[in-house]
């Protein structure tokens, strides 16, 4: 008989990233995966190449000289980063590190799923909140039990957009155990532009059961270069760095991320494009007669009449342009559209208006 992998394994429905090849299109405009339409920054690109120097030597096992960056950049200190492939990756090392088989995590409802592709690895339970499009903190603390290990939160949503103020962030905590990590995926932070939101860094720096992720993936354009980081109180960062592989940054993407974390104009033109592009997508979608989630992040969940969602999707893909189908996230009816280059928007709002006519 062959090897047979763990039936917590094989039950398991891997991730399916968005596409981004269209049989017979040679160009397609790819506005499923909410990455940045302009790239990396240049400086971040230079560092990238130059460190092609070194791929002949190890890195530097802890990512140091990332971590000092980000330290610098953000007032941390730098003994409680962690750097990982993606913010992804800590995901994994946290449900390897803090979940048995049996143990408990909690997500909100449209919750991101990679946080219970990385639970059921290590045989844990997944307790989905009922919350709609806004993470309802009563709902996640309803579910709470003695099995509990592990709170995961997305702040903002993906793949709604919205977001919960900090001081419901706050509020969570507040109603957990001291055991329970709460893990607080900060992923499209940078773009957030409002009084009452925080990416969750204080409550991670000030307490024993919290760590807060970011990513190198959305707005630093670098999402080939698979980089990530958490922040978190040092028995928590300890285990993670136990757990991970002994070289899993490697040099060029730590190398860019070092530069892109100091280029701070590239990060400012990025924002100032999102706060232009993001309303005005939004209102010409609902121009067309379409509901729109109101949004934080660099996308935005838009809603079609029962059945429309993937005849629109068809209509743009004949069309060049890939949006993302939200079936697996509970939105049938729905697409995600990641706020692109104004040619880009303007296209894929032509092609919309087309199908609706």
């Amino acid at each position: 008989m062959p090897p047979k992998p763990l039936p917590a394994i094989a039950a398991i429905e891997p991730y399916k990233g968005g596409e981004s090849v269209l049989p017979g299109i040679d160009k397609p405009v790819k506005l499923a995966s909410n990455e940045n339409p302009f790239g990396p920054s240049p400086k971040a690109k230079a560092a990238y190449i130059a460190a092609a120097e070194r791929l002949h030597i190890y890195p530097e096992g802890s990512a140091r000289l990332l971590r000092e960056a980000i330290a610098a950049r953000y007032g941390l200190d730098a003994s409680r980063i962690i750097c990982g492939a993606g913010s992804d990756e800590i995901f994994f090392l946290l449900a390897r590190a803090f979940l048995e088989p049996g143990d408990e995590i909690i997500v909100p409802e449209h919750a991101f799923s990679i946080y219970a592709i990385a639970a059921h690895q290590s045989g844990a339970v997944v307790r989905e909140a009922k919350c709609g499009l806004t993470a309802d903190v009563d709902s996640m603390l309803a579910h709470v039990s003695s099995r509990t290990k592990i709170v995961f939160i997305a702040n903002p949503n993906n793949p709604t957009g919205t977001y919960i103020p900090f001081s419901e962030v706050n509020r969570l905590h507040a109603g957990l155990p001291d055991h329970v990590l709460l893990v607080i995926d900060a992923a499209y932070a940078e773009y957030v532009r409002r009084n009452d939101y925080s990416s969750g860094l204080e409550l991670a720096a000030e307490t024993e059961n919290v760590i807060m992720t970011r990513t190198f993936s959305k707005i630093y354009g670098m999402a080939s270069a698979r980089l990530g980081w958490g922040y978190g109180p040092p028995v928590v960062i300890d285990a993670l760095n136990r757990t991970r592989g002994p070289f899993n940054v490697s040099i060029p993407s730590m190398m860019a991320g070092v530069a892109a974390i100091q280029d701070q104009e590239f990060l400012d033109r990025t924002v100032a494009h999102n706060d232009a592009e993001l309303p005005r997508v939004a209102a010409a979608l609902e121009a067309m007669g379409l509901s729109v989630t109101p949004s934080v992040g660099n996308f935005v969940l838009v809603h079609f009449a029962p059945g429309k969602a993937a005849e629109a999707d068809a209509h743009l893909r004949k069309r060049g342009y890939i949006l993302r189908g939200m079936k697996g996230y509970g939105f049938p009816d729905a697409l995600r559209m990641t706020i692109g280059t104004v040619e880009q928007n303007d296209g894929a709002l032509a092609a919309l208006r087309e199908f609706l006519r």
